[in-house]
């Protein structure tokens, strides 16, 4: 893998004609996708300000233009009118101020009347590379630029650099306005500190440290955090680092929430259990990003970064890396959330495949199957023999679902484990599986737990193969987000 050299990765970009080769190279790649959000050039990851305002959904992602590596961080925007077909909109927040020096990096947005109000961690560096988080604010501006404002504060000195992620949240029932903000103590534990203000541009202070009884010892960082309110249900949402967990392999970063009860007076999230939840079972999932419903409030929708900190992927030796998950419908049913495809997916649809004709598999589809109980073996891109490839396997007696990739020719993040299960106690009678060039996310039992995942077929790997007593329906599926070369 290449080297990149500091001065490299924290390059400033000055002209869109200094990646335009670059985006040449990358459009080229047997790898990208058809219909998922992916970086235009070098790497994606955390998507960002995801709102939906004035008839549109605005998603941003971190962008950093050289190359698969993470350096001088952006905000790349991106629209949809009904978050399947995406527009690029090219870079709305850059790294141009003393406060975000050494990147824009990840946040909120919160819509106000006829503003958007974008919230931000800018990453500080002194000459000597000490590291200061300011949490910043812009003002979305019609053209799709950002106006920015005075930051709203800088570091808080009771804990360490690692101060980040700020998710901004209004309280009707308290009238102000909160901060939620990713966090390290001087003991290397994950929190999450709360601001306060009475505005959303207003003075803001700091209203404490939020507690979470049973989870003080759980990680030594906490990104991406956010309180949502769903079908009545508060959930924290946040990324623990650093800590090993049952079933995950050796992977030490996690999408996970908690449901409970929120209390804003004394700042507390009492959990309904001592169960942290994943939020993915899949292999690539992180930093997921909510917009509330406008029309539902029984809902929200989630998107997240396909992929990993500290995970290296197979596109990186082309330069670029990085997609985003499909949006889904997020609902509480059972006392956990579920993740559902939106039903506007279905317009993607193209010509409908006849399996008994063809046991070649499409690289851009989506497949349904109904099982009528008992075992069932699912093989994607598997070999001419029928061996090797994507593994789904279900066992009725076990009552668990396994997702292995390990016969795939194409390893990576191998000491991150290859197999991920999951229980499904009332067995398995429905998968929907959306297939694109380079990935795979596999919704079960309508929305009981999903897998998404990065895959990278290579030659031969073109074939489907199943065992067991199912119906089976596939589509070729349209694209949805076009490739163009916006900065």
């Amino acid at each position: 893998m290449r080297a990149w050299t500091k001065e490299e990765r924290y390059r400033v970009l000055k002209s869109a004609e200094e990646i335009r080769p670059l985006h040449e190279r990358t459009a080229k790649s047997d790898y990208r996708q058809q219909y998922h959000i992916q970086s235009v050039t070098g790497l994606l990851n955390d998507p960002n300000g995801f709102v939906f305002h004035n008839g549109l959904w605005h998603l941003f992602y971190q962008w950093c233009p050289w190359g698969a590596v993470h350096g001088l961080k952006y905000w790349y925007h991106t629209v949809s009118s009904d978050l399947v077909t995406w527009k690029n909109l090219g870079a709305c927040i850059r790294p141009d101020t003393e406060f975000d020096n050494k990147g824009a990096y990840s946040g909120s947005a919160l819509p106000t009347g006829d503003s958007v109000y974008l919230y931000y961690t800018g990453n500080h560096r002194d000459e000597d590379w000490t590291r200061k988080s300011y949490t910043c604010l812009a003002l979305l501006k019609d053209d799709g630029t950002a106006e920015k404002l005075p930051p709203l504060y800088g570091p808080n000195p009771g804990y360490t650099e690692h101060q980040r992620d700020p998710k901004i949240i209004y309280r009707k029932e308290t009238g102000k306005y909160y901060i939620v903000l990713g966090a390290q103590t001087l003991d290397k534990k994950g929190r999450v500190i709360i601001y306060s203000s009475d505005s959303p541009t207003g003075d803001w202070s700091f209203a404490g440290e939020l507690k979470v009884p049973g989870f003080e010892d759980f990680g030594d960082m906490w990104e991406c955090p956010s309180i949502e309110t769903i079908s009545g249900y508060d959930v924290l949402l946040f990324c623990p680092q650093h800590l090993t967990l049952p079933g995950r392999g050796g992977t030490v970063h996690h999408n996970g929430y908690l449901l409970g009860h929120m209390d804003w007076e004394s700042l507390t999230f009492l959990p309904d259990n001592t169960s942290f939840h994943v939020l993915d079972f899949g292999f690539d999932s992180y930093a997921a990003e909510c917009a509330a419903n406008p029309n539902d409030q029984t809902k929200a929708t989630l998107v997240a970064w396909m992929g990993l900190p500290d995970a290296e992927y197979p596109t990186d030796e082309e330069d670029w890396s990085g997609c985003l998950t499909l949006p889904r419908e997020l609902r509480v049913r059972d006392r956990r959330l579920i993740q559902q495809p939106l039903d506007a997916l279905r317009a993607l649809r193209g010509r409908k495949l006849d399996l008994e004709a063809s046991a070649l598999l499409p690289r851009v589809c989506e497949m349904e199957l109904i099982s009528r109980g008992g075992d069932m073996s699912l093989r994607l891109f598997a070999e001419e023999s029928g061996s090797g490839g994507l593994a789904i396997v279900y066992d009725d007696e076990a009552k668990t679902i396994t997702v292995d990739r390990s016969g795939l020719k194409r390893r990576f993040n191998v000491d991150q484990g290859e197999m991920r299960v999951r229980a499904l106690p009332k067995g398995l009678f429905h998968l929907r599986i959306f297939i694109d060039r380079s990935s795979v996310e596999i919704f079960v039992n309508d929305g009981d737990a999903v897998f998404s995942s990065r895959i990278f077929p290579a030659e031969g790997e073109d074939r489907l193969r199943i065992e067991g007593d199912a119906s089976l329906h596939l589509w070729e599926l349209k694209r949805a987000v076009e490739d163009d070369f916006v900065v």
